[in-house]
């Protein structure tokens, strides 16, 4: 039998495969059966930003007030006091989760500036969280506001953090950045002990007919796989941070590509909600036999062999491959 344990975030995990932050893991019994299942890790469900400004704020009735006056905004912003079990219930489900499970826990801040994230990424720490996601999603609406200042404010952020905690720190990444490789070496030097590439974002639809906008939710496909894949081929051997895969892992091929790029863990989502929690073991049971036929002992020894850097002909890659994709498609 191989050996698929990995380092990530300097944790020990059983595998590589572990749960990205969904209503899987928003309480203890679904951690648990997690677990159970066969992940290695868990995220739990991102705290926002929001539901702190609104704890801080003391603003749930103002905000009350507004919502009837324009009952459409109901569709758009939730009682975020409660969203997740609220800033207080988040801490109680990691000690409560710590206290049930013997696989990490790791908590999950989501915003884009610093407002409560300092003093809650120290009560998440103290709350006994073995590391910390920072999924950064911001989206830069104002003209004025530069691409630089969308990645200086991404790393002030970081470093403050890193400032004030002594657990580890990922970073979620967005796909949008211009240039991908610098901002994560930037991010890996401004203190991210790991990358996750990449958040996918949810983006609303239009109702044509009632002329609104409208919350929309697809769960990832396979075919998502290859940006990831290619990024993190890059990035590796060119950052000192661990690199994960989160969006379109679905199977143990999937893992395996995660794992030949360069990453450390393939993070799932999609498939588990597809397919409930023991997903996870099928998927490890399949990784095991894989390495197995393919005469890996250990799932380190293949890490990496497929980055930018091991193949004969990084070119693939590049811009070259653009004519070499557009050539090989025949009428």
């Amino acid at each position: 039998m191989s050996d698929l344990t990995t380092k990530y975030l300097g944790l020990t995990l059983k595998s590589p495969v572990v749960a990205s932050a969904s209503p899987l893991s928003d309480s203890v019994d679904h951690i648990c059966q997690l677990e159970d299942g066969g992940v290695a890790a868990v995220v739990l469900p991102s705290l926002f930003e929001e539901q702190l400004e609104l704890e801080s704020l003391n603003l749930d009735a103002d905000l009350e007030r507004g919502a009837d006056s324009f009952p459409e905004a109901q569709n758009f912003f939730p009682d975020m006091l409660t969203y997740n079990l609220g800033p207080d219930g988040y801490l109680d489900l990691i000690r409560s989760a710590k206290e049930r499970v013997s696989i990490p826990v790791i908590a999950s801040l989501n915003g884009d500036t610093m407002g409560g994230w300092l003093q809650y990424s120290q009560l998440m720490q103290e709350a006994g969280a073995d590391a910390i996601e920072l999924n950064i999603y911001q989206i830069a609406t104002d003209p004025e506001f530069s691409g630089s200042d969308v990645e200086n404010s991404c790393l002030a952020l970081v470093s403050e953090i890193k400032r004030h905690v002594d657990i580890p720190l990922a970073v979620k990444l967005s796909p949008f950045f211009s240039a991908p490789a610098n901002i994560g070496k930037r991010l890996a030097d401004a203190g991210a002990d790991a990358l996750v590439l990449f958040n996918r974002f949810y983006q609303p639809d239009f109702d044509i007919e009632d002329r609104e906008i409208v919350p929309s939710l697809i769960l990832s496909r396979p075919e998502e796989l290859p940006l990831r894949l290619h990024w993190v081929a890059i990035l590796y051997g060119h950052v000192g941070a661990d690199l994960g895969v989160t969006g379109g892992v679905h199977s143990a091929q999937d893992v395996v590509k995660c794992i030949m790029a360069g990453a450390r863990t393939a993070f799932m989502t999609s498939a588990l909600l597809r397919n409930g929690a023991p997903h996870a073991t099928r998927v490890v049971t399949a990784l095991n036999n894989w390495l197995d036929e393919h005469e890996f002992e250990s799932v380190s020894e293949m890490c990496g062999s497929m980055s930018y850097n091991a193949v004969p002909d990084p070119t693939a890659y590049e811009r070259s491959n653009y004519m070499k994709v557009l050539g090989s498609y025949r009428l």
